[in-house]
Formats: C-alpha cells, structure tokens, sequence
C-alpha cells in the first residue's frame, strides 16, 4: 500500500503529506476498501487537456483525470490533478487553494471506490462524500 505524490511541467505545494495520506487511506477503509498503489500526478492545464483527449478523447479543461486500476476491494489508480485549474475553481467557488485541492484528492479517490458523477443525483452523493471526508480531515489535523 502505497500513496505517492508526483508533478508535471508543475509543482505542487502540498501541506503535511503525511497527513494527507493518513487521510486519504482512512477515507478507503471506511468505505470498506483497502488501499492499493495511488499516484498523485500535479500537472499543468496543458498537460492535462492532452491526458484528456489523447486517453477519453475529450478537448476540453479539467481539474482531474482519474484512471482506475482497481482490483476486487483493492483501490489502485492514477490521479491527474490540474494546478491551475484548482487554483482557478478555488477563486471562482471561494475557497481556499487547499481546501480546494483537498476536494478535488478526495474526489479522484471516491472516483476509484466505485462513486460517480454523471447526473445530479450522483453529483450530489459524490459532493456529500467530498463534504464528508473534508470534515475528517479537518479533524485529523
């Protein structure tokens, strides 16, 4: 098991990795999974708009790409994680940088539990998950 953490064209500023990984596994055994092999790639919006349409063919910006390699209850996957795109929403939806980069983390990994995001009732199961493990880590710390 393993939680890695790793940039493209970028650099990520990430406050207390233990931390965050600490949390990001409690987030997979509550949900009753167990933690595989998660890599973290912090990316540019360039990079990722070339993640996105060379992988799901989609030409548009994103905060995130999530790529599952999930096996049985084991959670495995690729996260990319647009920058600036976070950056960006943080302003648009007033919040903080962190807490926003935060959201989208815990969102990527609720992605490789088996949560998705497609119409507005998993929209809003997805964001009551995100809300709720934001909580937690905010307890964690």
């Amino acid at each position: 098991m393993a939680i890695r953490f790793f940039s493209e064209e970028i650099k990520p500023e990430l406050k207390n990795k233990r931390l965050i990984k600490n949390w990001i596994i409690q987030a997979i055994i509550n949900e009753e999974k167990i933690p595989g092999q998660i890599n973290y790639i912090f990316t540019s919006d360039n990079y990722l708009i070339e993640i996105n349409k060379k992988y799901l063919s989609h030409n548009y910006f994103t905060d995130i790409v999530t790529f599952n390699f999930c096996t049985d209850n084991i959670i495995n996957g690729d996260i990319y994680i647009s920058l600036e795109t976070v950056k960006n929403n943080s302003t648009i939806f007033s919040v903080s940088y962190n807490n926003e980069l935060n959201r989208v983390m815990i969102h990527g990994v609720l992605h490789l539990i088996g949560f998705n995001d497609s119409n507005n009732v998993e929209k809003s199961k997805m964001r009551e998950k995100e809300d709720y493990y934001l909580a937690l880590l905010k307890n964690l710390s």
